[in-house]
């Protein structure tokens, strides 16, 4: 089966995790790469308070609505791809990531559905049929909801502060997933410990960039925004 990327129309037959994990995990920051040594580690007793918070806030978001950026680095481009669009989450395993610009790109995740929509074509797959897209939609959710700071089976996890943030970077330890990333960098908002941005560091050298922008939590949101047609 063939997904097409938002104008890239190179399908994923080959190196489909790498690929179909870049196509979802869309969602950017404009702001500059932090510089490492601008980041304090935590120590071991401050990560352990700082995860027993993110659990605490997960616990209380129901929804999460919000407008998003993406910025993603190609080496074999000179200038960056950007896109925007409409993001929303609601519990449990409800997830649509809209966009709307340049070009209208629709996915879709519901209990175990996958959804995926461009101007050329529609595709559907059972996630729970495919060991890839299992492990695509839990790094998704895990790092939505946080849960991925406690996945020590597949990613060595260490945790700082860079002042107005708290920076966790992930690397992965399975073999599937460091095929196509280097590390995963989550960015948690200092007041209500909820992830607002995201970089994803390929082993190639490029990267995705992510932010969250005008974010809304527990505000009613529909079903029907995530049926799947």
């Amino acid at each position: 089966m063939d997904i097409v990327l938002p104008r890239w129309k190179k399908p994923l037959k080959s190196n489909l995790m790498h690929k179909v994990l870049l196509g979802i995990l869309f969602l950017l920051t404009l702001a500059p790469l932090p510089v490492r040594s601008q980041i304090r580690l935590l120590s071991p007793k401050e990560s352990e308070t700082f995860k027993l918070k993110v659990a605490e806030a997960t616990k209380k978001t129901a929804t999460i609505e919000s407008d998003f950026i993406q910025e993603k680095e190609l080496s074999m481009l000179s200038e960056k791809i950007q896109s925007k669009g409409k993001f929303y989450f609601k519990k449990d395993k409800m997830l649509r990531w809209e966009y709307t610009d340049p070009f209208p790109y629709l996915i879709i995740i519901r209990n175990d559905q996958l959804f995926v929509k461009d101007d050329m074509r529609e595709n559907r797959i059972n996630i729970n049929a495919n060991k890839v897209f299992r492990e695509i939609n839990n790094i998704l959710i895990g790092a939505i909801q946080g849960t991925l700071l406690n996945d020590t089976k597949n990613f060595q996890s260490s945790f700082g502060d860079a002042n107005n943030q708290f920076v966790v970077t992930q690397v992965p330890l399975s073999p599937r997933l460091s095929e196509t990333l280097s590390e995963i960098v989550l960015y948690f908002n200092k007041t209500d410990f909820m992830v607002e941005k995201l970089i994803l560091r390929e082993s190639s050298g490029d990267y995705t960039r992510i932010e969250f922008r005008g974010k809304k939590m527990n505000t009613p949101i529909p079903d029907e925004k995530f049926i799947i047609p």
